[in-house]
Formats: C-alpha cells, structure tokens, sequence
C-alpha cells in the first residue's frame, strides 16, 4: 500500500509499505477515505519529540470503510464507515470507566512506532486498527467523511475542553490561540452557551474564522489583549475582584502568556493540553473568567505534572500524571 512515512527530522516520504494485517481477535482493517493531519504531526517532524522509528508510518486522525475484522469483533461489519480518535481505548480498564480513554492503560497513539512497538497511523491506503469495539465509532448515515473526520481529535478536543471549562449560559469566555482545536473551542464555548466569547490569537486568517464562529477577535499583536478584555468586561459583576497583578509573572511564568493573566477568582481554567519540557511543571491559576486555551508546548508525554493553584485562597494541588 501507499502510505506517508517518518524517516528523520524534515522528511516524510510518500513511500510502499506492507500492507497491515490483523494481529489479535479484537482487530479490524480499516480503507482509509479521509486522514487528517494534526500540529501533533509536526512535533517530531521538526525533532520537538524524539524517538519515532524511520519508516513509521504517520497520522492519528481518520475515517474510512471496514474491510476485515476479527472475530471477537461484534461492532461493526465489513463494508460499514467509521471514524477513529488518535488512540485506542479497551474500554475496562480504570481510566477507561472514569472517561479518561486517551490514558487507557493498553492505548497506543497511531503513528507512533519506537524501538520496534507500537502502532502506524492513518495516512495510508489501510491502517491496523486494534481495540475496534472499543475505539471506534460509527459514521451516522448521511455524514460526509471529511465532516466525521472532525469527530476523531480535533472538534472532540476543542470541544471536551469548551466542557471542562464548566460554562453556565451567560458566560464569557476566553479561547487563547485559535488554531484548529482551538476553533472548536470557540464553537464548543457557544454550543455550552456563552454569552461573549474572545479569541486571542496573531494571525489574521484565524481571527477571521473566530469572528465568523461567532468570537469577538483580539489580535494579541496589534493590542494588549489583557486590556483589551478587562476594558471589555469591566461593568460586568465580580470584574473589579480580579487578581489584580499578573499572577503568571510572580510564579516566573510569563513565557504561558495571556492564559495567565486574564482571570478573576472563583473558577476553573480549561486547558486541553500543554507540551513541557520533562523537567518542568506547568502552572495554572484558576479565576473566575472561564478561560479555554489552545496553548502547545513541547511533549505531552514528558509532562510530570500540573500545578493548580487558587491564589484567592492560597490553596494548592498537585495532579501527577
């Protein structure tokens, strides 16, 4: 088959690869139709995360046609459209009972090979998919593959983040960065029912798409967008109790920019993922101001920790991951 695969830093190459078979009874094959390509991709295209094995092939983020499956396989049948998220999932095991799929504790993240183990992605002609029961969904009648494309990773992120921010109709929001995920977030925040939503970003193409998402865009280069928003909100309710100092710089944070910053007390702030260092902690300052980020950093995989901390009442906890 035809598939696009990892050789070194800044170079993928359209190559012939065997063809996937299936290896356990729970598997299935799956005639890619649609494969999408994720900021993930890039990480260790520019060598931000090591270890890929040349020749892996790459991409999480799929839909397509079943054409063989195992025969503990009771889900789906030949012939029938699925769409996949970036991991597979048992669906027993204690993160999966609790909804924490991506943390399942036999996952494994397609398109990532190391040392020999692990799983090849999506962007191929067919792809290995094991767990199927379990991790994939099926394509609802009358849903256009490159619309259920989005239901794998990035509107199911944006949109799980929009959640977690806990938002109440009435809200306002704040999305930082609006990049695809973040874009669903923007859409996730209105479907949760948010009154105004801001969306922080650099470039004007993605500022554009917010508006039109229905955000009020903040272009964090041509203004303060701490200002900006503060100005905006400053008749409303609780908006004179905000943490009036930029918290982030006590803690020697500024580097996470406005997630810091733009929050009063009281509630939580959503983060759908943050990339660090191995040796580093990420904080974050929960406030009042439902804040919703599209913020990357280096490895989610060498992330020891996060540290949420409630300056208002000098409280502090530490969630190890």
């Amino acid at each position: 088959m035809k598939a696009l695969t990892f050789h070194r830093v800044e170079d993928i190459r359209y190559d012939t690869v065997p063809d996937p078979g299936r290896e356990e009874p729970d598997d299935v094959l799956v005639r890619v139709e649609w494969a999408g390509l994720c900021g993930s991709d890039l990480h260790p295209y520019f060598g931000r995360e090591k270890g890929l094995d040349p020749g892996t092939v790459v991409g999480h983020e799929m839909v397509g046609e079943v054409v063989e499956t195992g025969h503990e396989v009771s889900r789906f049948r030949k012939g029938q459209r699925v769409v996949s998220p970036f991991t597979t999932s048992c669906g027993r095991c204690f993160y999966c009972r609790r909804g924490l799929t991506a943390r399942c504790e036999r996952g494994q993240l397609f398109g990532w090979v190391e040392q020999g183990r692990g799983l090849n992605g999506g962007q191929a002609e067919l792809v290995r998919v094991p767990l199927a029961d379990s991790t994939l969904l099926a394509v609802p009648e009358g849903v256009a593959p490159e619309l259920a494309l989005l239901a794998g990773d990035v509107l199911a992120t944006g949109f799980f983040c929009a959640s977690m921010g806990d938002i109440e109709p009435g809200a306002t929001v704040a999305v930082v960065g609006c990049g695809p995920v973040g874009l669903m977030a923007v859409i996730g925040a209105r479907e949760h029912g948010a009154q105004r939503i801001f969306a922080l970003d650099r470039v004007q193409e993605r500022l554009d798409l917010a508006r039109y998402y229905g955000a009020e865009p903040v272009d964090a280069v041509a203004v303060d967008p701490v200002e900006v928003i503060e100005d905006a909100v400053s008749g409303e309710e609780g908006a004179g109790e905000r943490e009036k100092r930029r918290l982030g710089d006590r803690f020697g944070l500024s580097q996470f920019g406005a997630n810091l910053v733009l929050l009063r007390p009281g509630c939580w702030s959503a983060q759908r993922h943050w990339h660090s260092h191995e040796d580093e902690r990420v904080y974050v300052v929960s406030g009042e101001l439902v804040l919703v980020t599209d913020a990357v950093r280096r490895s989610p995989t060498k992330t020891k920790s996060f540290v949420v901390a409630w300056e208002s009442s000098a409280r502090y906890a530490t969630i190890n991951l």
